[in-house]
C-alpha cells in the first residue's frame, strides 16, 4: 500500500481478520446463519501471522523483512426482532502485539486496544428449513484503538470507517454449503498520519469471498475459503500509494461440543499482493459460546 520512503511514510494499522493491514471484512462460514431471537453469542479470536515478504508497486522486498502479528477480538452478538426482521447487534473490540522489520529497518513494536466496531447483520431471508439465508450487515469503526502518527506500526488506524456487507448462505448438495459475500469499505481520512502529520487519503475497497464446508457430521464440519480484493487504492498528500488487490485462502475446521461451545481453527496465506506485507502464513483460532 505504501512505497518505500520507509522513514517517512510508513504507518501500518492492523486488524484481526486481515493477515495484514487493515482492509476489508473477512467472516467465516456459518457467520450468517441466523440464530433465534434471545439467542447470545460471546466470541473470542487468536489470529497469529507472520509475513516475511513486503511488495510496493510490484516490488518485493524479503532480505532482513518480517511482520508478526498476535491479535485477538473479543466479540459478543445478541439475536433480537425488530419489524419482523432478525438483527443481531455486536461488538468487537481487537487488542494485541505486532512486531517488524523491513529490509533491515527495524519498525519497532506495538500493543494495545484496536478500534471498536459496532455492528449488525439484518437478514431479509431467514429460512431454517432449508437453512437458507441473506443479510445485510453495516459496519462502524471507532477510531478509539492505540495510535502514533511517529510510530510504524499501529492497532487503530485513528480515522472513522464504515462498511457494507452482504452474504447468502446455503447447501448446495447433500452436506456440503456455500457461503458467499461481497463487501465495500469506505475510509475517512486520517489527518495525522507518519512523521510529518500528512493525509492519508483512501478510496473505497471492496472485496468479494467464497466459502465451502462439508458437514461430516451435524457438529463437525471441514472448511475451505478464497477471498479476492479489489479497489481502495491509498494516498498520501496526494500521492497515490497503490491499491492491496489482496488475494488469499485458507483451510479449516470447526467443532461445536455438547456444550454449545464451538471451536474453529484455520490455516490461510496470501496467494498474491500488490502493495503491503504478503502473508506467508495465518493461523486462527475462533471460541465461541452460545447461551
Amino acid at each position: 500500500m505504501i512505497k518505500h520512503n520507509y522513514k517517512k511514510l510508513m504507518v501500518i494499522s492492523l486488524l484481526w481478520w486481515g493477515g495484514n493491514t487493515a482492509l476489508a471484512i473477512d467472516f467465516d462460514a456459518g457467520d450468517y446463519t441466523a440464530m433465534p431471537a434471545g439467542t447470545n453469542l460471546g466470541l473470542l479470536y487468536y489470529t497469529h501471522s507472520h509475513s516475511g515478504d513486503y511488495v510496493s508497486q510490484g516490488h518485493s522486498t524479503k532480505h532482513d523483512t518480517k511482520l508478526n502479528q498476535d491479535v485477538s477480538v473479543l466479540r459478543v452478538i445478541h439475536f433480537t426482532t425488530i419489524g419482523g426482521f432478525t438483527v443481531d447487534p455486536q461488538f468487537l473490540l481487537p487488542f494485541g502485539h505486532v512486531n517488524g522489520r523491513l529490509g533491515g529497518n527495524d519498525m519497532g513494536s506495538t500493543q494495545g486496544v484496536g478500534d471498536l466496531i459496532l455492528a449488525s447483520t439484518v437478514w431479509l431471508y431467514n429460512d431454517p428449513a432449508t437453512q437458507t439465508y441473506f443479510g445485510v450487515t453495516p459496519f462502524l469503526y471507532a477510531p478509539t484503538g492505540r495510535y502514533r502518527h511517529e510510530g510504524s506500526l499501529n492497532m487503530g488506524e485513528n480515522r472513522w470507517k464504515y462498511a457494507l456487507q452482504a452474504a447468502f448462505s446455503t447447501p448446495i448438495y447433500d452436506k456440503l454449503l456455500l457461503d458467499i459475500g461481497l463487501d465495500a469499505t469506505k475510509f475517512g481520512d486520517n489527518n495525522d498520519y507518519g512523521v510529518q502529520s500528512s493525509r492519508l487519503a483512501q478510496n473505497t475497497l471492496y472485496q468479494g469471498q467464497v466459502h465451502l464446508r462439508y458437514l461430516i457430521t451435524p457438529a463437525l464440519d471441514l472448511r475451505t475459503s478464497y477471498t479476492k480484493e479489489w479497489g481502495g487504492n491509498s494516498s498520501v498528500d496526494g500521492v497515490s500509494q497503490g491499491k492491496p488487490a489482496e488475494n488469499k485462502y485458507t483451510f479449516g475446521a470447526a467443532y461445536m461440543f455438547p456444550s454449545h461451545t464451538q471451536l474453529l481453527g484455520t490455516w490461510g496465506r496470501d496467494t498474491s499482493i500488490e502493495n503491503g506485507f504478503k502473508a506467508e502464513s495465518v493461523i486462527k483460532l475462533r471460541l465461541m459460546q452460545m447461551f
